[in-house]
């Protein structure tokens, strides 16, 4: 069952969304990156992912300054725990290695385990 509060906290944030996501979303939008369907803001459980391709279970979080290690190891857990797989770029590395950011996602989607 859908977390009411969660889903619209999620809508707040696609509305807010930062500058990392909105350029690492047009690389991933309308099935961009090897045909496969990306969301942004996906509410999984009681968290919301930045990133999400639900078909392949694959999270990608983009990390700045703000993120704190205890509750994204803590939060990281409860998504493993559903079955989801999960790769964390730093913002600076979505700006200055846009290509290579792709290549290890689409690397993911495929082989269906991180690099």
């Amino acid at each position: 069952m859908r977390n009411p509060i969660t889903q619209n906290h999620a809508c707040t944030l696609r509305k807010h969304a930062t500058d990392t996501e909105r350029h690492l979303w047009r690389y991933l939008r309308d099935r961009r990156l090897g045909g496969y369907r990306f969301r942004r803001q996906v509410p999984i459980g009681d968290y919301i992912a930045d990133l999400a391709c639900l078909e392949a279970k694959l999270i990608i979080e983009l990390d700045g300054g703000q993120h704190q290690r205890e509750y994204d190891a803590h939060r990281d857990r409860q998504i493993r725990a559903q079955g989801f797989r999960i790769l964390r770029f730093w913002d600076n590395q979505v700006f200055q290695e846009t290509q290579a950011v792709l290549e290890v996602i689409l690397q993911a989607l495929k082989t269906g385990s991180p690099p």
